[in-house]
């Protein structure tokens, strides 16, 4: 309960940030901007690893990287898992980012549900 009401109080603190961006000062709103961009750089990250870690432990990537040089695997892995990330953003809310900030088990847990909803879809697109 006590993280739901700081991640509630966190996301109303970014909504009546973005009010005050309308007026004067500038600068609130610019670093507000840039903290929400580090923060999904961060998820984005995440997501990224996450990806890499998981697309070789599936069956059908351990058969197809056989055929494939050390560069064209990892070129597939970053074309999957950059559809991962492009996905990720997508399939999560505000108050999840927010508690992902908070706390670290939280983190790990949505990311890896990202990941596990879109993985398939991104690899079966790719290979293709």
């Amino acid at each position: 309960m006590k993280k739901l009401l700081i991640s509630a109080a966190l996301m109303a603190t970014f909504a009546l940030s973005g009010c005050e961006t309308t007026g004067g000062n500038m600068n609130t709103g610019n670093a507000m901007g840039t903290a929400n961009e580090i923060g999904m750089s961060v998820f984005e990250a995440a997501i990224d690893n996450q990806c890499r870690s998981q697309i070789e432990q599936q069956n059908a990537w351990r058969i197809a990287s056989v055929a494939m040089t050390q560069a064209q695997q990892e070129a597939v892995k970053g074309r999957v898992c950059g559809c991962v990330s492009e996905q990720a953003p997508q399939q999560v809310t505000l108050v999840e980012l927010g508690n992902a900030a908070i706390d670290p088990q939280y983190r790990v847990q949505l990311v890896a549900k990202v990941v596990a909803k879109s993985l398939q879809s991104c690899y079966s697109s790719i290979i293709r």
